[in-house]
């Protein structure tokens, strides 16, 4: 286990790299990476089982960002842990293999190529039902959700089936900032209560504070 201060010392780093790709690429988006900052910075450095040795096989965790338009983020945190190779500054440039949503084909660490909202965590019930049949649950999956996101049908589905297959390998985070594109999500279509609403889909939930 790190020192609180250890843990701060990367959350920080990784807002850093966040703000260095988004100003290199003079497009992007800060807001949605910056709030996940905290939850990818406990995932990569306390609870997942990832490092440079087991990178580039399938013994070892898995995260899905199931809201792929956060790609500063998970660039971020995967420079910050030593497995990226690329550079930063290339975020978002015409060959860089750094581009506005992640895409596994390109980018060591990347476990799913996402982008297309609600995608992503039916993504990861379909890894974590594998990861049971062939894993024999040695491993878990995560993912992590934008509350946005949680406007589509689809993310519910996924909750379903997840619930159904009896899936407690799978772990997703919802990163509660009350903004999407288009303002706040209570203006626009309010997807709360989200507790009762993970619950009532069959998930066992915690509502974290995170300020």
């Amino acid at each position: 286990m790190m020192e609180i201060k250890e843990l701060e010392q990367h959350a920080n780093n990784i807002r850093r790299n966040i703000l260095t790709e988004v100003y290199s690429a003079k497009s992007g988006h800060p807001g949605g990476s910056l709030s996940a900052a905290d939850i990818l910075t406990e995932l990569y450095f306390e609870q997942m089982d990832i490092n440079k040795e087991n990178v580039n096989t399938i013994d070892r965790d898995r995260f899905v960002l199931s809201k792929g338009h956060a790609s500063p983020l998970l660039y971020a945190t995967l420079a910050e842990k030593g497995l990226l190779e690329e550079d930063l500054t290339t975020f978002r440039h015409i060959d860089s293999k750094l581009q506005g949503h992640p895409n596994m084909n390109y980018v060591v660490g990347v476990d799913m190529s996402t982008g297309s909202l609600g995608q992503g965590i039916s993504c990861a019930v379909g890894m974590a039902i594998v990861n049971k049949q062939v894993d024999k649950n040695t491993h878990r999956i995560y993912c992590l959700l934008g509350d946005g996101e949680c406007e589509e049908g689809q993310v519910w589905e996924a909750c379903m089936s997840a619930a159904h297959y009896k899936l407690d390998n799978l772990c997703a985070v919802l990163d509660y900032n009350h903004l999407q594109i288009d303002g706040n999500i209570d203006d626009v279509i309010s997807p709360e209560p989200f507790a009762s609403k993970f619950e009532s889909f069959g998930w066992n939930v915690l509502d974290v504070n995170g300020h």
